[in-house]
């Protein structure tokens, strides 16, 4: 049985202890803040996303723009990881470091952000195309896109966990990709990750109630092969084990009396490529 603990709006260090966490309306405004502030960072990104850029120069953009916002890359100095976002290129799963690697025409590359405002992590992530993308991997980023979608329109009170981790597992399925089981989504809020789990894979009514108030991401990770993931020896990139394309996207959400806030959309619409 899970539990569910109401927080006040100056209880600015409350604890992972693996209670779920119901928030007020200061809560929903710092986490739309934060959001907007990741959002609009991913918005500026979208001209530098091009051949022959390296990610250390997007990271260091990230940085940056967070810190010209009044805001803290939530990522750097995490548990030792020196960098302001995560881009994963290609067969990366999720959580690759920022390097002197240069983009390829016909990559796809996530770009994960998050930033800390007034306490609060606003965390997203979005798919850029690089240049000139095979169908093969455009088709890939839509449906990863779709996943996303569909798995928020079943954020809403009374449903459960498990009604999105289907709606998620099922869309990507029909179309013959698998889910990554590795990794998956989270509380968030004052902490960058909290309870509930939010895995993209189960049944329908299993697993936490939502509830008002309730913040946390969803973020499937999509692949075209097989389900399984491996993190190299750097202790942070993972990758597919059969080397096939991954792609993801990331929002954070609050539920609502009637369903949900995504307090990470893009403020010029960029949600998803092309931009």
């Amino acid at each position: 049985m899970n539990q569910y603990v109401k927080v006040e709006a100056d209880d600015v260090s409350p604890a992972r202890d693996g209670i779920i966490k119901l928030h007020g309306p200061e809560g929903f405004a710092g986490m739309k803040k934060a959001g907007q502030v990741s959002a609009s960072i991913l918005d500026a990104l979208v001209p530098h996303v091009v051949p022959g850029v390296s990610t250390q120069e997007l990271d260091d953009i990230v940085r940056k723009m967070a810190f010209d916002a009044g805001t803290v890359p939530a990522t750097l100095g995490y548990r030792g990881f020196a960098h302001s976002c995560c881009t994963s290129i290609n067969h990366v799963v999720c959580h690759g470091i920022p390097s002197e690697k240069t983009l390829k025409n016909g990559d796809i590359v996530n770009i994960d952000v998050t930033v800390i405002a007034d306490g609060w992590h606003g965390d997203t992530s979005r798919m850029y195309l690089v240049g000139d993308v095979p169908l093969k991997a455009r088709k890939l980023v839509d449906v990863t896109y779709e996943c996303l979608m569909l798995g928020i329109e079943q954020a809403k009170p009374g449903n459960h966990l498990g009604d999105i981790s289907h709606a998620i597992q099922s869309h990507a399925e029909a179309h013959r990709y698998s889910v990554v089981r590795e990794f998956c989504g989270h509380g968030v809020g004052r902490l960058f990750h909290d309870a509930p789990d939010v895995v993209h894979v189960g049944r329908p009514g299993t697993g936490p109630e939502l509830r008002p108030g309730m913040f946390f991401t969803i973020e499937p990770m999509i692949n075209i092969g097989k389900a399984t993931s491996k993190v190299l020896d750097d202790g942070w990139t993972a990758v597919t084990r059969d080397r096939s394309l991954s792609a993801q996207f990331e929002h954070s959400i609050g539920i609502t009396e009637t369903g949900c806030e995504i307090f990470t959309k893009s403020p010029k619409g960029f949600d998803n490529p092309p931009y």
